[in-house]
């Protein structure tokens, strides 16, 4: 017993140590994106400022989009790193170092330590979610917790009398209760049309008592509802009934303009998991020398992965690449069986598998080798008008500085994977173990080399523009496109909460909708921006707009335009005489 402790010690050192290192270095290297990182990070510095930690805010409102429990990580991680982008990444990196740890003791008792160790690596060696965990977006959270609970079902459905069947129960509901209060009702949909598949596919056999599923919604309820209940409580009732408008809205409408085909996330997953994706596939296939709790496991995994997948393609209307982020854990879990089953010769490496592995290899190695020559290409797509936007294509006249090896990322990554490949088709299947470790290192070199240039492209200049306003304390607020950017990098102050000329000048602009039956919930964005254009007079004030925005001097005629960059307009308030 003492030799197995010692070795969990041993294994979980070196996870840490690992991924502490792959996860944590350089996640402040670079500004963080609009919306959702920004987004976020904007909501932890409010509290900051307010010092107010029970309720989320934006601009100083009330924001409902989102429970607090993420946002409390960042607040956290703010307050000893300071507000900056390392801060507002940190926690995500740190659930990277929790994930791995999770996958390998869970991956254990789901299978053997090998293969918890396998899963932990397959994973951290999978394209996006290496990605996940160096940003400052919710999901990588949400997703560990609802997978936890998940795990506590795949025990508790298998011994559903056992001694041990109200403490999975009790655990499951635990952890489905953070995952509500991390990101929102999402969590409980997942879960439960999981359940309902599994059960269906596993033939109606009994998978529980009353009294284990009691326990388990006692402690979902408790722990899910806890600050929702403590909010309306305190006379907040309008907060929740937002909360659960918002939900339905994201559930039956395409939210911000991120529509797309129902086929979406299914290009996602195949092209962004790589190379889990492909042994994902292989997985489908029986296997005769699985265990019945390995049977057991992996109709749970396989449940879980096209419940996610068939509600974001289907019915979810918005699509946004981490909405079937949480696909991630049972594509991994079975690309690392098919891994083992080939290593077994259970399975046999496939003349189509070959050919998939080389086509989406290649498709991301060109992609890879493009990229690092889009300055000799620029001139070539902008004349040639692929691009039908005149704002992105400003956006790719930034002048940005490559140091011109960069291309050599995807030539080696494809040398590297093909070489692999043909390693694999005379029979060593150890090499599968070198696509993974290719990924990892060409992610790695992506984000490190990569990344920060094409943030220069893309939203650079106006960052820019918005910690020069913060340094000399001008307002700034973005007209017709929507940016959290300018408000937390200008920092925005949270003297604006109480300034009753924008308040009065709000309401007044609330009523006029609210009369006409226009809901004016989420336009106070817009209404701050009005307010600033037609009547702040205490600061300088500055507008940001795109180079699309036609007419800007007839409709704010009490602006000069400073200058223009990368397919930003930058606009100040004359001052009055």
């Amino acid at each position: 017993m003492f030799k197995l402790l010692n070795t969990d010690i041993k294994a979980s050192a070196f996870i840490v140590l690992i991924s502490g290192l792959l996860f944590i270095p350089f996640i402040g290297n670079m500004p963080l994106f609009d919306w959702d990182e920004i987004n976020f990070a904007e909501c932890a510095r409010e509290m900051l400022v307010t010092n107010n930690y029970s309720n989320v805010q934006l601009y100083y409102q009330p924001f409902w989009e989102k429970p607090p429990l993420f946002i409390w990580l960042q607040a956290i991680s703010m307050n000893v790193f300071g507000i900056n982008e390392f801060a507002a990444r940190f926690p995500n990196a740190v659930c990277g170092i929790v994930t791995l740890l999770v996958l390998y003791f869970t991956g254990k008792k789901l299978n053997d330590r090998k293969f918890g160790l396998i899963w932990a690596f397959v994973y951290a060696a999978t394209l996006l979610p290496q990605l996940f965990f160096k940003s400052g977006i919710i999901d990588p959270w949400f997703n560990l917790f609802i997978y936890i609970a998940v795990y506590y079902l795949i025990m508790h459905t298998n011994n559903p009398v056992g001694k041990t069947a109200y403490k999975t129960a009790i655990l499951s509901g635990v952890f489905l209760g953070l995952a509500l209060l991390t990101k929102g009702p999402a969590a409980l949909i997942i879960v439960g049309l999981t359940l309902v598949v599994f059960f269906v596919l596993y033939r109606f056999k009994k998978i529980s008592d009353l009294k284990f599923i009691l326990a388990f919604f006692a402690s979902f309820f408790i722990v899910g509802l806890s600050w929702f209940t403590i909010e309306y409580l305190k006379g907040n009732e309008h907060i929740i009934k937002e909360f659960i408008d918002y939900q339905y809205r994201l559930l039956s409408t395409e939210d911000s303009d991120h529509g797309g085909p129902f086929i979406y996330h299914f290009v996602v997953l195949l092209i962004g998991c790589f190379p889990s994706s492909l042994l994902f596939i292989v997985a489908h296939k029986r296997s005769l020398s699985d265990t019945n709790f390995q049977k057991h496991t992996k109709l749970w995994m396989l449940s879980l992965f096209w419940v996610v997948l068939i509600v974001f393609s289907f019915v979810v209307k918005t699509k946004i690449v981490h909405y079937s982020s949480m696909c991630y854990f049972p594509l991994t879990y079975l690309a690392t069986y098919t891994i083992l089953k080939l290593q077994s010769n259970a399975f046999v490496w496939k003349k189509w598998l070959n050919i998939l592995f080389i086509v989406i290899t290649s498709i991301l190695g060109i992609l890879f080798i493009a990229i690092a020559f889009i300055e000799q290409l620029k001139p070539f797509i902008i004349k040639s008008n692929i691009i039908d936007d005149a704002f992105a294509v400003e956006n790719l006249k930034a002048n940005v500085h490559w140091n011109g090896f960069e291309w050599l990322i995807g030539v080696v990554f494809l040398i590297t994977i093909l070489y692999c490949l043909l390693k694999i088709n005379k029979g060593q299947h150890k090499m599968i173990y070198g696509i993974f470790l290719t990924t990892l290192i060409t992610t790695n070199g992506l984000l490190l080399v990569i990344a920060p240039k094409i943030e220069q492209y893309s939203q650079h200049a106006a960052i820019e523009f918005y910690k020069a306003c913060a340094k000399h304390h001008f307002l700034v607020e973005t007209i017709s496109f929507k940016s959290y950017a300018s408000i937390f990098y200008s920092e925005l102050p949270y003297s604006i909460h109480s300034n009753k000329s924008c308040n009065d000048y709000i309401t007044t602009k609330k009523n006029e909708l609210e009369k006409e039956g226009i809901d004016a919930t989420r336009k106070f964005p817009l209404f701050y921006m009005q307010w600033l254009a037609e009547q702040a007079t205490h600061q300088p004030v500055c507008l940001v707009a795109k180079c699309t925005d036609e007419d800007l001097q007839q409709h704010y005629p009490n602006f000069t335009e400073l200058y223009r960059q990368n397919g930003f307009i930058f606009l100040l308030k004359k001052t009055p005489h």
